[in-house]
C-alpha cells in the first residue's frame, strides 16, 4: 500500500511487516504491551483499569517522548488480526474497563477489521492528536472514546520537538471528528465514560504560553468538551539535546495553567505535580502479546 493514513500523507510504500514511512512499520499490528493499565483518568481507569494495547511506532517524532523504544526504535512483535482481537478478549476476561488502542493511527485498516463484530466494553482511541480526520472517519462506529492529546498550538515549536509544524492545524481537524462522532459524552452510574471525548494537554516547562493558547482554543472550539490538564512531564527520549525542556515543571508554571483552566470552567482533571514520575511508564516488554500459557 501506499501510505496515506497520517497528515504527512508520505504515501510510504507498506508491506505486512516493513514499511518506508516515518513510523517505519508494516500494515500488521505491532505490539509492545497489552495489559490492564491503572493510571489513566479515573473516568477510563476506573477499578480495574483499562485493557491498554500498546502499538509499536508512531506518527509524531517527540524528543521528549517517554515511550521512546517503542515509538521511535519499534520495539515489539508483529501479530495478526485475528491475534489482536484475541488479546482483546485476554484484556476483558481479567475484568478492565475498556480496552484502550494506544497510538495506532498507522495501524488503521488492521485495528477496523479486528473490531469487526464489536466489543462488550467501550474501544478507546488513546492518540497524539495528529491524525487526519479522513482517516477518523474510518472508525465510526467501532471507537467509543476518545482520548487524544493537544500537544501544541505553537507550530515552531512542533516543528521543533515533534517534527510536524502543522500539529496544531491536524489536531483541530482531528479532535473536531471525534467529537462529531461521540458527542456529547455518556457516563455510567459507576463514573465511567462509556461514549464521548477527552482532551489530554501535557504542560511542557518553559512553554506555558503554548498551554494557554492550546486551553483558550479548546475553549473557543470545543466549548463543553472535558479535559485533562497533565503536570506529569519528566525529561525522556532525547530531551536532554533541549535545554528549555531537559529540565521537570515548575510550579508556577503549572499554577498558571491550572488558573486559566479554572477561569474557563473546564470540567475534567488536574494533576498534583508529584504526577511527574518515570514509574508512570509501563515496562515494554511484550507482557500480552503472546498467547497465554504459549
Amino acid at each position: 500500500m501506499e501510505c496515506r493514513l497520517c497528515p504527512r500523507e508520505c504515501g510510504a510504500e507498506r508491506s505486512e511487516y516493513e514499511g518506508l514511512g516515518v513510523c517505519r512499520m508494516g500494515t500488521l499490528p505491532r505490539l509492545a504491551r497489552c495489559a490492564p493499565h491503572y493510571d489513566e483518568e479515573p473516568c477510563i481507569s476506573g477499578r480495574t483499569g483499562t485493557g491498554a494495547v500498546f502499538f509499536s511506532g508512531c506518527t509524531l517524532k517527540c524528543a521528549f517522548c517517554q515511550n521512546w523504544s517503542v515509538s521511535h526504535e519499534g520495539f515489539g512483535k508483529t501479530v495478526s488480526v485475528s491475534r489482536l482481537r484475541e488479546i482483546y478478549f485476554e484484556l476483558i476476561a481479567k475484568g478492565v474497563t475498556s480496552v484502550s488502542l494506544i497510538s495506532g493511527t498507522q495501524f488503521i485498516p488492521a485495528i477496523i477489521e479486528s473490531l469487526k463484530g464489536g466489543l462488550p466494553v467501550p474501544v478507546v482511541w488513546n492518540s497524539s492528536g495528529y491524525e487526519r480526520a479522513e482517516s477518523l472517519k474510518m472508525l465510526e462506529g467501532l471507537v467509543d472514546i476518545y482520548l487524544p492529546d493537544f500537544k501544541y498550538m505553537d507550530a515552531g515549536l512542533a516543528k521543533r520537538l515533534s517534527g510536524a509544524e502543522d500539529y496544531p492545524d491536524a489536531a483541530v481537524k482531528a479532535i473536531a471528528e471525534m467529537i462529531r462522532q461521540t458527542s456529547p459524552a455518556v457516563y455510567g452510574e459507576d463514573g465511567l465514560m462509556k461514549k464521548g471525548t477527552l482532551i489530554r494537554h501535557l504542560v511542557l516547562p518553559g512553554h506555558i504560553d503554548n498551554t494557554l493558547m492550546v486551553l483558550r482554543r479548546i475553549n473557543w472550539d470545543f466549548e463543553g468538551v472535558p479535559v485533562s490538564l497533565m503536570s506529569q512531564y519528566v525529561p525522556m527520549g532525547e530531551a536532554g539535546k533541549h535545554p528549555d525542556i531537559s529540565r521537570r515543571l515548575a510550579g508556577e508554571e503549572y499554577s498558571r495553567a491550572v488558573e486559566l483552566f479554572e477561569r474557563l470552567g473546564f470540567d475534567g482533571y488536574t494533576q498534583e505535580l508529584d504526577s511527574a514520575q518515570s514509574a508512570y511508564t509501563p515496562a515494554f516488554d511484550l507482557t500480552g502479546v503472546d498467547r497465554e500459557g504459549a
